[in-house]
């Protein structure tokens, strides 16, 4: 069995087509890059529509097969920014309707989850998953992968990208502040928000940029910063390990490649006599492999959808999925 998914929750749109096996055959994606500022989710959407033939094109040619040799397409169902939701699941549509072959709508989330956990054989892990839109703790247990951490405000990644604006560091400003971070020398007070098993990051942003002003390095501002937040991540991620008994940490979302964040967490996890498993890069950012082997998994348990199933959900959680093939 062979599907094509179709990612488009944000920035980035991104077709992967998989065997049933989990093998990657293909997986290409473009994202959109702002002239400035942020994200405007209409524009990245016509972004979406215009490169999306290039990418199939190229998602066919990688694979070394054409448009008749799919036999089931999946699309990014949510959560995700609305236009660029619609988008994939339009092009999603058309593909399927086109070629004749089942459709499946996929939780994002849940996607990381799973191309993680195929591509690196961990059995049965606790999810770190940090990305600009996210920042969840996820594990199954009970039927369905429950979040047993998250964000209170914004994710992790939107953090980083709004503080370098600010600070004049350009938009996706993550890498930036890594390099930044490795220079840095003082460890600056920055609010610790951790709350029971949720995290808190805007406030965090907010005393950043008074330090700012006050005449702080740059270098110490990102340095401290990233020793405070992926402190947090870490004391969150290890509670729900020790909550669930769960012996494996899996990391995914595009913050990960983070190389403090993995040492810290790898830290934890050898502390614990636990394994940390991370997936190769172009698997921890969103792309379409992701969605596509989730949506092969899930035909795979006999999960059906008609178009009518497929409106997108900006608001789509982790756990209001059945996870019926566990």
């Amino acid at each position: 069995m062979i599907t094509l998914g179709i990612e488009g929750t944000a920035h980035t749109l991104g077709v992967g087509i998989v065997d049933a096996e989990g093998r990657v055959l293909a997986n290409v994606l473009d994202m959109y890059r702002p002239p400035e500022g942020g994200i405007h989710p209409r524009e990245a959407a016509n972004h979406h529509a215009q490169v999306a033939p290039m990418l199939l094109k190229k998602a066919w040619e990688e694979a070394g097969m054409g448009p008749k040799d799919i036999d089931l397409v999946s699309f990014s169902q949510g959560p995700g920014l609305g236009p660029c939701l619609r988008t994939a699941a339009t092009v999603a549509r058309s593909l399927a309707l086109k070629l004749e072959v089942p459709i499946m709508g996929v939780n994002h989330c849940i996607a990381h989850l799973e191309i993680g956990t195929v591509s690196t054989g961990c059995q049965d892990p606790v999810l770190l998953y940090a990305s600009g839109g996210n920042t969840q703790v996820i594990a199954h247990s009970n039927g369905r992968y429950r979040i047993f951490g998250e964000t209170l405000d914004i994710g992790i990644g939107n953090m980083f990208d709004k503080l370098g604006r600010e600070l004049g560091l350009g938009y996706y400003s993550g890498p930036a502040i890594e390099k930044l971070a490795a220079k840095g020398e003082e460890l600056l007070d920055l609010p610790y928000s951790v709350k029971g098993m949720d995290v808190s990051f805007s406030g965090m942003m907010t005393a950043a940029l008074a330090l700012h002003s006050q005449g702080k390095r740059l270098e110490d501002i990102c340095y401290s910063l990233q020793e405070n937040c992926f402190s947090m991540l870490a004391e969150v991620t290890e509670r729900a390990m020790a909550h669930i008994g769960k012996e494996e940490v899996l990391l995914g979302g595009g913050v990960v490649q983070n190389k403090r964040l993995r040492r810290m967490i790898q830290e934890m996890a050898e502390e614990r006599g636990a394994e940390m498993f991370v997936p190769e890069p172009r698997l921890c950012v969103d792309n379409g492999a992701m969605i596509a082997w989730t949506g092969c998994v899930m035909h795979q348990a006999g999960i059906r959808m008609d178009i009518s199933d497929t409106k997108v959900n900006q608001r789509f959680r982790t756990d209001e999925v059945d996870i019926i093939w566990k």
